[in-house]
C-alpha cells in the first residue's frame, strides 16, 4: 500500500512538473476554448473586461471598439497568434452576450 502512495506521489509531482497543475485542476478545468479556463462564470467576465480593457458599466459599442483596438495588435497577419486572436474574440463574445446585446462583430442591423 505504500508503494502505491509513493507512486502516486510521484505522479502527482511529475504531472504538476510537466504540464504546470495538477492533475485534479485538469479534471474539473473548463475544456472550452477562450478567455478563463477553468474560471467561474464572473472570473470569465472579469477576465474578459481586463482583457479587452472595459469597465463593468461598458455599453455594446464600447465593447466592439475595445475589441477592434485589440485585435488590431493581435492579429496573427499582424504578428499576434491565432490564440490571442481567438482569445480577443471570446471575450468580445462573452461580454456582448452578458449585456443581452445578440448583434456580434459588423453585423448591422438596418
Amino acid at each position: 500500500m505504500f508503494k502505491i502512495a509513493v507512486i502516486l506521489l510521484l505522479f502527482c509531482l511529475l504531472f504538476r512538473w510537466a504540464l504546470g497543475s495538477w492533475p485534479w485542476q485538469m479534471l474539473r478545468a473548463d475544456t472550452r476554448r477562450g478567455t478563463g479556463r477553468g474560471l467561474t462564470p464572473a472570473q470569465r467576465l472579469e477576465a474578459a473586461r481586463a482583457l479587452l480593457g472595459v469597465k463593468e458599466a461598458a455599453s455594446g459599442e464600447e465593447i466592439r471598439t475595445a475589441h477592434k483596438r485589440l485585435v488590431s495588435r493581435v492579429h496573427p497577419d499582424r504578428g499576434g497568434t491565432a490564440a490571442e486572436f481567438q482569445a480577443a474574440n471570446d471575450a468580445r463574445d462573452l461580454l456582448l452576450a452578458q449585456r443581452g446585446n445578440k448583434r456580434v462583430g459588423g453585423d448591422r442591423e438596418s
